[in-house]
């Protein structure tokens, strides 16, 4: 099933949800001792490996971090060649000075978002989806 690319539906039908639980972003060298399953996204970078996990997860292998996010999940299933999305929620979302940490899955856009920000951004991105016009 190919993924949405008009952006106007993208924004209208994005319909955010927030998981549950505290998400942080932690680097090392070397992930294998840490089950695939807790990890939630991986990047490699020439400094290292850049994890999402779930707090209590990085805390449990004794991993550094510095932010602890809110995962929000926007719910239509957007196509990776759309044009635009990204730009414009991220936007808005500085426009309320709430920093975003994307992450484009095949299926959905992934945001992270400073805990404190969390209800703050689904507001905003809610009111954004219903007041778009393109």
């Amino acid at each position: 099933m190919a993924g949405e690319t008009n952006i106007v539906t993208l924004i209208k039908e994005m319909s955010p949800e927030l998981h549950s639980g505290d998400y942080v972003f932690c680097t090392t060298n070397e992930a294998n001792y840490i089950p695939r399953k807790d990890i939630i996204g991986e990047f490699k970078e020439q400094e290292g490996i850049t994890l999402i996990l779930e707090r209590k997860t990085a805390d449990h292998f004794n991993l550094s971090y510095e932010y602890i996010a809110s995962w929000i999940t926007l719910k239509i299933h957007s196509s990776l060649d759309a044009v635009g999305l990204t730009a414009i929620f991220s936007g808005e979302l500085a426009k309320h000075n709430i920093s975003s940490n994307v992450i484009a899955g095949y299926y959905h856009d992934h945001i992270f978002v400073s805990k404190k920000d969390k209800n703050k951004a689904i507001d905003v991105l809610k009111k954004l989806s219903k007041t778009y016009k393109g």
